[in-house]
């Protein structure tokens, strides 16, 4: 029978690895996502919404 305590090690073991890791990943993928390539003409028009309506005076 597996103690409690050891279950707890390798739960904790694996978060410290596993989920440092994979944190990692989905910071990086979120970081960069709006530096890909296709999405300059999407970044370009949200960074323009604000001005859609302004009637200039």
């Amino acid at each position: 029978m597996i103690s409690p305590h050891s279950t707890y090690e390798t739960l904790r073991q694996m978060a410290d690895s596993w989920g440092l890791l994979a944190m990692v990943v989905c910071f990086g993928t979120c970081a960069l996502w709006p530096f890909r390539p296709g999405a300059k003409s999407r970044n370009h028009d949200a960074a323009m919404s604000i001005f859609k309506e302004d009637d200039n005076g």
